[in-house]
């Protein structure tokens, strides 16, 4: 075989090879929902062979339906390129009032939460306001609809395939049934917006009732807040404004500058 013919055949082998990766990927994601039904019939397995019980994966996973609604939100994400001075007078200014209430009234828990994990009330408050309005809009949307949706699409299929799975294993431990698991469009859950994989690391049963309940349970919602913080370093009696290590810790909350910065500013206004 000349050099020019071995050239030929290995360019189609390859060519081959990316063709056949290529329709594998396709069948792995969509971006309708033509293929949703086949693509959650093959993670009902996978699933299983990760170690979620049958019974778990029906109770979620039966008669799940492709949510069109959670795709256009997912490409309309525009108020975290606002500026500063227009997101907070947009969603931190309105707050500061009732946050200063919400602070008063939770002083004790607060206080106790603080004790704990090294975390100021007025920081945990901030974020209660600025995700869900003090526990009023924790979302409406089934969480696991919502992930599935999201794991099917190809935009961020397999960091939504993760969190689905760990929205099973959340069920899998008796925190929550499938039909309490309602939040935001993108699967968030509870009265400070917990991803599922974070739910599984850091929800606390602070109220004691053998349960993580961050959506029911405001003692738990809080205190898993706290606990989220200090695992990502945050440090007791120090500083939480810009240019601090505290402030930093905020960037694993919420990645967006003008969030950190709404966190830092509000927290500070309801602690005076």
């Amino acid at each position: 075989m000349t050099k020019f013919l071995k050239s030929v055949v290995l360019s189609c082998a390859v060519l081959a090879f990316a063709g056949a990766a290529s329709d594998a990927y396709a069948a792995r994601c969509g971006n309708n929902s033509a293929g949703f039904s086949r693509w959650l019939n093959d993670f009902k397995g996978e699933a299983v062979r990760a170690g979620i019980s049958q019974k778990v994966v029906n109770s979620a996973l039966q008669g799940v339906t492709y949510d069109s609604s959670v795709i256009k939100l997912d490409r309309n994400q525009k108020h975290f390129k606002l500026t500063f001075d227009k997101f907070y007078a947009s969603r931190g200014a309105p707050l500061q009032g009732i946050a200063k209430s919400r602070y008063q009234q939770n002083r004790k828990l607060l206080d106790g939460i603080e004790r704990r994990y090294g975390v100021p009330g007025q920081v945990v408050v901030a974020i209660w306001g600025l995700e869900t309005s003090f526990g009023a809009n924790t979302g409406n949307k089934s969480s696991i609809r919502s992930l599935a949706t999201l794991a099917y699409d190809c935009r961020r299929s397999d960091f939504f395939t993760n969190e689905l799975m760990a929205a099973l294993q959340i069920v899998q431990r008796g925190d929550m049934a499938p039909s309490q698991m309602i939040g935001a469009w993108a699967g968030e859950l509870g009265q400070t917006q917990f991803l599922a994989t974070s739910y599984l690391k850091f929800a606390v049963d602070y109220d004691g009732n053998g349960r993580r309940d961050l959506i029911r349970s405001k003692p738990d919602a809080l205190a898993s807040t706290a606990n989220y913080l200090k695992a990502y370093g945050w440090k007791a009696g120090q500083s939480y404004q810009p240019g601090t290590h505290n402030y930093a810790v905020l960037g694993k909350w919420n990645k967006a500058t003008v969030y950190q910065q709404t966190i830092a500013v509000l927290a500070g206004k309801i602690g005076g």
